[in-house]
């Protein structure tokens, strides 16, 4: 036996959200991981419900948000939040309204109401079948960092067989209880772990009890404390949480009679119940330090944890993931240097800070019962993060969100929605950003989609061009609504480039004398690589 049993450019540890995306997206790049996680399978919790407008622009292009958006549909006439002291009781709506309508100016996509339990294998599948090897019933034993790459030792938790493991780099997915990163010396500030909650899946017929569905109902009562029931894709079938205090007990006492005992305190009658699953978890709130540790990076919850409150840790989890996988395929694959890979944690950590303060907030309003107190912007919060770093050129902001969400193509921001015919189809501009360097210009631009053939031909940057005008002649994309100009800018001249995530990385008002060299120096600066 060699002194590696296996070798791979990525491993990644842990199968939840972070983890299956950032294997699906490296897939995409072309670039070959291995994914272990100790759990037997997917699990029936149906936890992270909710894929906001972003992640859906993100799995758009990769042919998933259709299926995402199919498996949601038995949560499509949910709407508001209830407060009471059990379900057979009055309800008290203190947030009613459905805020998750479709928002043409803004995206193509619309909010989904799938949750973790429905989406995964769909990730999974997606990843599988552009060669991904994810393996369940797997556990990460050790990890050990070096300046050339990683060694980790995995367990076959069936067979008990060890596996030595050598990769390149290591993304650590593996969730709030994780350890690779406190391994590595990495901190998380914040208030840390503020309630311990146990969660079960209840099978029931409440037919006669729950005739209209909330997002979620807050329960609380004498018999149990604070508590949450929610909906589940499958009919009869229920997700009850309830916080307990670890001082005075342990998640082990709640075995099935007692689960089965507060979910009939939960419904407010006595009615037949089954448990099918239990599972304790902690809230709490907290961001790493950092997110990069040599070859190590942290994603998802190893990195950042919030309440529960907005459906935005899973989507954060999913965009960390996309953030990373195309950096570290252009780090894989030569064709940028290390120093991009610095811009993922100078990127996604001040989002992840700013995304667990209005967390915070919005759980203190809805839990305490004033929904008048959550004044967080949904639309700001899903569309406009902002970044910077050495992966952006001319960022002009110095703040994750601004007052409000602006429609323009700057660097650090995401690239504005635009509806756009391509050879006699509709497209949304998002579905270019997903393998390549985007380069869109005016119908006039013909010398920058020039520029962009030579570059492309002379370096393995994935690289590709379009000209956007009012109509088909002398133009790739037709410009159907109009915003064209407005949203980007440019003149007749002038370019933009985005990132294969999405984000304005440069822009430039002419070609000047030389936009082949114009396009090299600013692709070399944003890489990290030599001019």
């Amino acid at each position: 036996m060699t002194a590696h049993d296996e070798t791979t450019p990525v491993l990644i540890v842990g199968g939840g959200y972070a983890g299956l995306a950032s294997s699906l997206f490296l897939s995409h790049h072309g670039v070959r991981s291995v994914l272990v996680d100790r759990h037997p399978a997917v699990s029936i919790q149906g936890r992270a419900r909710g894929i906001n407008q972003r992640t859906m622009e993100i799995y758009r292009p990769l042919g998933i948000e259709a299926r995402v958006r199919e498996v949601g549909r038995p949560f499509d006439g949910e709407a508001g939040v209830v407060r009471c002291e059990n379900l057979a009781g009055e309800w008290n709506w203190i947030l009613e309204e459905d805020t998750r309508g479709a928002l043409p100016e803004l995206t193509a996509c619309e909010f989904g109401m799938a949750d973790q339990r429905s989406v995964e294998p769909i990730l999974i599948d997606a990843a599988r079948g552009r060669g991904a090897d994810i393996r369940f019933g797997t556990r990460c034993v050790s990890v050990e960092a070096d300046a050339g790459g990683v060694t980790a030792v995995t367990e076959d938790r069936g067979t008990g067989r060890r596996r030595t493991v050598r990769s390149d780099y290591l993304i650590a997915a593996d969730g709030f209880r994780g350890t690779i990163g406190r391994r590595l010396g990495v901190a998380r500030s914040g208030p840390g772990v503020t309630q311990h909650w146990v969660t079960f899946v209840v099978e029931a017929d409440l037919s006669e009890i729950v005739r209209k569905r909330a997002l979620f109902w807050i329960v609380v009562n004498s018999e149990i404390g604070l508590g949450s029931f929610l909906t589940t894709a499958v009919p009869d079938q229920w997700a009850i949480s309830v916080a307990y205090d670890p001082g005075k007990e342990s998640a082990a006492d709640f075995t099935p009679e007692r689960c089965a005992k507060v979910a009939r305190a939960v419904i407010g009658r006595d009615v037949a119940v089954r448990i099918l699953d239990i599972a304790s978890w902690e809230e709490a709130v907290g961001v790493a330090d950092r997110f990069r540790s040599g070859r190590v990076f942290l994603a998802g919850d190893s990195a950042h944890v919030w309440p529960p409150a907005g459906a935005m840790g899973a989507n954060a989890a999913v965009q960390d993931a996309h953030n990373l996988a195309w950096k570290l395929a252009a780090a894989i694959n030569g064709w940028a240097g290390d120093s991009l890979l610095d811009s993922y944690g100078a990127e996604r950590r001040p989002v992840a800070e700013a995304l667990a303060d209005l967390t915070v907030r919005r759980q203190q309003a809805r839990f305490g019962g004033d929904p008048d107190g959550d004044d967080v912007d949904d639309v700001l919060c899903t569309l406009g993060q902002r970044y910077r770093s050495s992966a952006v050129a001319g960022a002009g902001h110095d703040t994750v969100y601004g007052d409000k969400l602006e429609q323009r193509a700057v660097p650090g921001t995401r690239a504005p929605h635009l509806r756009l015919g391509l050879n006699g189809g509709t497209i949304a501009v998002h579905d270019l950003f997903h393998d390549a360097f985007v380069l869109l210009t005016g119908s006039a631009g013909t010398a920058w989609t020039d520029a962009v053939r030579e570059v492309a031909g002379r370096t393995s940057i994935p690289l590709r061009a379009y000209r956007v005008g009012p109509a088909p002649a002398g133009a790739e994309l037709v410009d159907l609504d109009g915003n064209w100009q407005s949203r980007y800018d440019l003149g007749r001249d002038g370019a933009v480039l985005v990132r294969p995530d999405g984000y304005v990385a440069w822009r430039s008002a002419s070609p000047g004398g030389d936009p082949a060299a114009l396009l090299t120096g600013a692709l070399h600066r944003l890489l990290g690589t030599a001019g």
